[in-house]
């Protein structure tokens, strides 16, 4: 997997963010996509406060426990709500300038650093795969009690073949008893007719497999890919991996939020 941040010439949400940290406003964050209209992403709304938040959010976050990794952070709202619980939290993000914005913010342990790079959760640059069993064959807890990925957290494995590094990789960053919170959603709606039946090609790629590209003033980001997957599928392959799933609850726009551990 890619272990790379964003330079900042190519990072349109980062400074989408910080012109709405620094400034009270920003402009137009649009959202291109080879597969849907364009479309524009609300940069307020990555500003919300707890109250503010889907009840999928609050939910993950109510479930937050111990020491708490929040990935792709972006302006820390979720970082500063367990923050304000007295919670332990350390923010990341690869946009520098989302982290510039989190740390103006307060957001007190921000990192900009890539989910996969082996330094993350590491001691002496030493991985944190190869710290999980000390002398005594126990677990090492220099890692985390809470991995949370939300605002559709399944997105970063880009591909549903990815999906076994991202939980590898999620799992080897887990202390014993630890737990990953993440939501996604199922849009299989999308292809859905009118008398029930779906649209859906069994021989192409999966559905959930969409790309995305985004552009903020006149800075434009590389074209990426994104995964939304459903439940079912999430868990047998996190269950491949050696994790147990379940499902916490579902939204209202077939969107959930799964616990694995």
């Amino acid at each position: 997997m890619n272990t790379d941040i964003l330079s900042k010439d190519k990072d349109p949400m980062g400074a989408a963010i910080l012109d709405y940290q620094t400034k009270g406003k920003a402009g137009k964050l649009s959202i291109l996509s080879s597969m849907f209209e364009e479309d524009e992403m609300p940069v307020k709304h990555l500003f919300r406060n707890l109250e503010e938040m889907p009840i999928l959010e609050q939910k993950a976050l109510s479930l937050a426990k111990g020491k708490v990794l929040d990935v792709g952070a972006g302006a820390g709202c979720h970082a500063l709500a367990l923050q304000a619980q007295s919670i332990a939290v350390k923010a990341i993000d690869i946009s520098p300038l989302s982290c510039q914005a989190m740390l103006q913010r307060g957001v007190k342990d921000v990192e900009c650093i890539n989910l996969f790079d082996p330094h993350l959760g590491s001691k002496s640059g030493m991985g944190n795969e190869d710290r999980l069993q000390n002398e005594g064959g126990s677990q090492s807890e220099s890692g985390f009690d809470t991995i949370l990925l939300l605002m559709n957290g399944t997105g970063i494995a880009g591909k549903t073949e990815n999906l076994p590094a991202l939980f590898n990789r999620l799992k080897a960053l887990l202390n014993k008893g630890g737990q990953i919170l993440i939501d996604s959603s199922d849009i299989k709606y999308i292809y859905e007719n009118e008398d029930g039946s779906f649209d859906i090609n069994l021989n192409a790629a999966y559905y959930g497999e969409v790309d995305y590209q985004m552009v903020y003033k006149d800075v434009k980001g590389d074209s990426f890919d994104w995964l939304y997957v459903d439940f079912p599928l999430l868990k047998s392959i996190a269950e491949s991996c050696g994790l147990h799933g379940e499902l916490i609850a579902e939204g209202e726009h077939y969107d959930y939020l799964a616990r694995f551990f």
